[in-house]
């Protein structure tokens, strides 16, 4: 199956930026649409970001829409999830998710909570005051 593997997570000040990176292998011929949760202690796993196959469909929760921007490379099996103007809420870890049933973005299965069995294993980030 599927497997996920999130990579630029860390500590940031409120205000700044950072940008995550997934990539995935196992499956890497196939296509399918790519997305992004989080999850803080205590609290479900909360949508963030999804994007189809061909990349011109995209959709975002509305808790970070218009600060954080999904992006993706289908050659490298790669997405991106570029964070800006960050706040200590956004403290949490962040998985990459995958569809290997769709190329395009089921809203149902990109919700909170989550339909989704290909996960990674997530990369934390920490914003502080």
């Amino acid at each position: 199956q599927v497997q996920l593997v999130e990579s630029g997570g860390g500590l940031v000040q409120a205000g700044g930026s950072l940008r995550l990176s997934c990539t995935a292998s196992g499956r890497t011929f196939a296509s399918y649409a790519m997305g992004w949760f989080r999850q803080a202690p205590g609290n479900e796993r909360e949508f963030l970001a999804a994007i189809s196959w061909t990349s011109t469909q995209k959709h975002y929760g509305d808790s970070v829409k218009g600060r954080f921007t999904i992006s993706r490379d289908s050659a490298k099996n790669t997405v991106y999830l570029q964070m800006n103007s960050l706040k200590p809420e956004d403290t949490a870890v962040y998985y990459c998710a995958a569809d290997p049933s769709n190329t395009v973005v089921v809203p149902r299965t990109w919700s909170t909570p989550p339909e989704i069995d290909s996960w990674g294993q997530g990369t934390q980030v920490t914003v502080s005051s």
